[in-house]
């Protein structure tokens, strides 16, 4: 037999050794240190497993640094650019060689100060280890700096921005926070950079990662975008609330099915609060973000109470979308159990997450009574009386097959708009006494009576005005992303109060009253600005005196109870001198007026034509003389973008509908005669509120839908007075 087949005993694994290692291999192995380049790698990737870890170490340094704006751009997914710019306290120019070394930190001095930690990092190990894989640049600026300073690292230490220049960190121009910018991230790491996919699903990642603090962090204005787009994928004012910033980042299905919870035990030492959505909304999978002392951790056993809870409320395979921001007493939490930080540990889990999943529960009792499953406005001409058909081989008006025809009517259907504005009128209810057929039959033709329209050739103009693109910004940063929703979803009810300038309108299932004078003011400045130095005319044929006007302006003003308190000689000669001085005034700048305005005054100081905001629209001529009084005192014509603003907003107030009084109750024949002078101001009264009424519903309103940014300040004019589920939930207690 071969020797070398007589095998007494199995091969050892691995690699065969030569003859002459068998000896040293029976030796134990000497304990050496490791190189400290091969420690860093190894930290490094322990920390920053992908770039999304990097980019939330880098916003939470940001945040720690109380910054308010934060800007972000990236490239390739993060692999090939991660840039982060904020407006924080900044980075000394003192600290910088030692800012990407490890375990160097402003958040901790000693060991017991992780049980009292309050900031998002604390170990100082972020910037040291993206510096071991990444080529690293920081650009920061103090407030109490003159200048910017711009530092590069490699391996944690300075390094020279290009070879034979200095590492010592070089003055630059910029503005006051840190600018972090990451390049070739893994490029010493071969095997890791590999293992990505796609750029396009790490950024699917850094998105998730930046959507989880724009919720969170209110004061705090996120924006992302990739590298070359003109377009930003998340953008967050820093004025938005909550509810604001979930609809922006995770649309307005969500938002709007939203529940507010708060739970609070101070034996357990917590509070808790946030938004979950009801059981009107459900997807494929759970969507938590959860955060903990204002850190986005993630947590089995949270997420696993949470569907729990959801499934008595949420059909088969449904699953809920909930924010959770949980405060825990410091030292009853230990952070530092994770090297990304991306979970931890706390005191008590089990009882406090079934406090917080008991409260979530109640509240979805209470707002859920009944579930809806579809939102839909019945056609127009449907017979509402007649039941749908149920063959499934049945098919709708159009030619369609249902996809799952009902067998049963749902019970609770409040989510369903019943009525079409384009069947039947509310007015249609008002009794003969509120509405004559006569009224009726004029309405008409009081809203056209005396317009005629004419078209032009004249090319619009292109406005590339500093001060006229700032008033449209200033608009466009004061918007109300709800409201704004609202009216240009509405449905218009009809007219309340002309008094009081009140309307109704629907959106959705809910009933609002808003103040239209509010809203009509708001707009009409707006369209100043956006049709600014292109506006219509309305002619004035024939053409009065401006003086003639002012004059009528100032004796009025010098009658009412607001002038009366001034001296007698003092309001004399003030409104003895305003008309002329006033007329003077804009007869000198009756050339920029028709530039800009088109309110065309002649030489010899007559009034030739008012612009024409909207089409259809008819301002009150009875308020011309005080609008043109008011251009003399309350316009600043001192500075461009001022003396816009006001002439605007005079306009705006000029176009504005007049407060009509209420109308007069039905006259008894009483034998007396009425004077023929009030019974001329009756009618024109009573034609003016018929042409008011026409004009909201088929002019303003309309335009307001297509057109209006609704701003913050128009809030103060929206009444909610009724919501369909609401109602419903009261017809079903009683």
């Amino acid at each position: 037999m071969d020797p070398e087949m007589d095998v007494d005993a199995p091969e050892p694994r691995g690699t065969k050794r030569a003859a002459e290692e068998d000896e040293a291999s029976k030796k134990p192995k000497r304990i050496r240190a490791l190189d400290p380049d091969v420690v860093n790698k190894i930290a490094a990737g322990e920390i920053i497993v992908a770039p999304m870890h990097a980019l939330k170490e880098l916003i939470e340094n940001a945040v720690d640094a109380g910054s308010t704006s934060l800007e972000i751009l990236v490239k390739d997914g993060g692999l090939k650019l991660l840039q982060i710019t904020d407006n924080g306290h900044g980075i000394d120019r003192d600290d910088l060689p030692i800012l990407c070394e490890r375990f160097t930190t402003s958040k901790l001095k000693q060991f017991e100060d992780l049980s009292s930690i309050g900031t998002y990092g604390f170990r100082g190990e972020a910037l040291a280890s993206i510096s071991h894989i990444a080529h690293l640049t920081v650009t920061t600026k103090t407030a109490g700096s003159s200048c910017a300073w711009r530092a590069h690292y490699s391996n944690g230490k300075l390094v020279a921005p290009k070879p034979g220049q200095p590492a010592a960190p070089k003055a630059t121009a910029g503005r006051g926070g840190t600018q972090i910018t990451v390049e070739d991230l893994f490029y010493n790491v071969p095997t890791r950079r590999r293992a990505f996919r796609s750029a396009s699903e790490e950024y699917a990642k850094i998105l998730d990662v930046v959507g989880r603090y724009a919720v969170h962090c209110s004061g705090v204005a996120f924006s992302c975008r990739k590298h070359g787009d003109s377009g930003v994928s998340i953008s967050t004012p820093v004025t938005a609330n909550t509810i604001d910033r979930i609809r922006q980042i995770h649309g307005s299905a969500v938002a709007n099915e939203l529940v507010e919870f708060k739970s609070e035990d101070r034996k357990l030492g917590f509070r808790s609060s946030g938004y979950v959505t009801n059981a009107n909304y459900h997807v494929k999978r759970t969507v938590i973000l959860l955060f903990i002392n204002h850190r986005s951790v993630e947590s089995t056993a949270v997420k696993r109470a949470i569907e729990q809870t959801y499934s008595s409320f949420l059909p088969k395979g449904g699953h809920p979308f909930a924010y959770i921001d949980l405060e825990i007493e410091p030292h009853r939490v230990d952070v530092n159990v994770h090297p990304t930080k991306r979970e931890v540990n706390f005191l008590n889990e089990d009882e406090i997450i079934e406090c917080i999943c008991q409260e979530i529960k109640s509240n979805l009792t209470q707002v859920d009574s009944s579930r809806t499953f579809l939102t839909q406005t019945l056609l127009p001409g449907v017979r509402t009386m007649e039941p749908a058909p149920r063959d499934p081989d049945s098919t709708d008006a159009e030619g369609r097959t249902p996809k799952t025809p009902a067998t049963t009517k749902k019970p609770y259907e409040h989510n369903l708009v019943r009525t079409d504005s384009k069947v039947r009128k509310i007015t249609s209810m008002l009794s003969p006494a509120v509405l004559s057929a006569t009224e009726a039959e004029t309405t008409s033709g009081i809203l056209d009576e005396g317009l005629q329209y004419e078209t032009t050739d004249r090319e619009p103009l292109r406005i590339a005005l500093t001060s006229v693109k700032n008033l449209r910004a200033s608009v466009r940063n004061a918007m109300h992303n709800t409201l704004t929703e609202t009216i240009a979803s509405h449905t218009y009810v009809g007219l309340v109060d002309e008094r009081r300038r009140i309307t109704a309108i629907q959106s959705g299932v809910k009933l609002y009253l808003i103040d239209y004078g509010m809203f009509c003011n708001e707009f009409f400045y707006q369209i100043g600005l956006t049709d600014f130095g292109n506006f219509g005319v309305i002619k004035l044929d024939p053409a009065p005196k401006l003086i003639d006007l002012l004059q009528i302006a100032a004796d009025a003003e010098r009658e009412a109870p607001s002038s009366r308190k001034a001296k007698s000689s003092e309001k004399n000669e003030i409104f003895d001198n305003a008309p002329d001085l006033v007329a003077r005034a804009l007869i000198d700048r009756r050339e920029m007026l028709n530039e800009y305005f088109s309110l065309q005054i002649s030489a010899e100081g007559e009034l030739l034509s008012l612009p024409l905001l909207l089409k259809g629209y008819l301002p009150c001529l009875g308020k011309l003389p005080r609008f043109l009084l008011r251009l003399g005192p309350y316009v600043d014509w001192t500075s461009e973008e001022d003396c816009f603003r006001t002439f605007l907003r005079e306009l705006a107030a000029f176009y504005t509908p007049e407060q009509l009084p209420p109308p007069p109750p039905p006259a008894e024949n009483d034998g007396n005669e009425v004077s023929p002078d009030v019974d001329m101001e009756e009618e024109l009264t009573k034609n003016r509120r018929l042409q008011i009424a026409r004009m909201l519903e088929h002019v303003v309103f309309p335009a307001l839908r297509s057109r209006l940014v609704a701003t913050n300040r128009l809030l103060r004019g929206v009444v909610e007075v009724a919501d369909l589920k609401g109602l419903y939930r009261v017809f079903e207690r009683c």
